[in-house]
């Protein structure tokens, strides 16, 4: 199944690029063909520049990655909710939408979730 991954990036420590990764990767090893907003939005080059960038930059630059996200959340089958995705707004944005737009949701629990 072709998935997005979603849970909360920005105002953790390293965007929590790791996390996503990781549970990529684990998804990724059962099949399915994941979307990770962590590789659409350029992974470590994008944790660098974001370090430099004021408010307004920053507001900016969430709202492309956003563009670029729901680009892509639209093409899948389902999505993965990570844990803590409620304190999120760009994934409870996605949630919604994936919701209305019928797409299969499934929630990860913290055990699911390499450490």
């Amino acid at each position: 199944m072709k998935a997005y991954l979603a849970g909360k990036m920005t105002g953790l420590p390293d965007l929590n690029l790791p996390m996503f990764n990781a549970v990529a990767a684990r998804l990724r090893s059962q099949g399915h063909e994941i979307v990770n907003p962590a590789e659409i939005n350029g992974g470590e080059a994008a944790l660098a520049a974001c370090a430099a960038m004021n408010g307004k930059q920053l507001l900016a630059h969430w709202q492309t990655c956003m563009r670029r996200d729901i680009a892509e959340l639209v093409t899948c089958e389902g999505i993965f909710m990570l844990p803590g995705w409620m304190d999120s707004r760009g994934a409870l944005i996605e949630h919604g939408l994936a919701r209305d737009l019928g797409l299969r949701i499934m929630y990860l629990q913290v055990e699911e979730v390499p450490a």
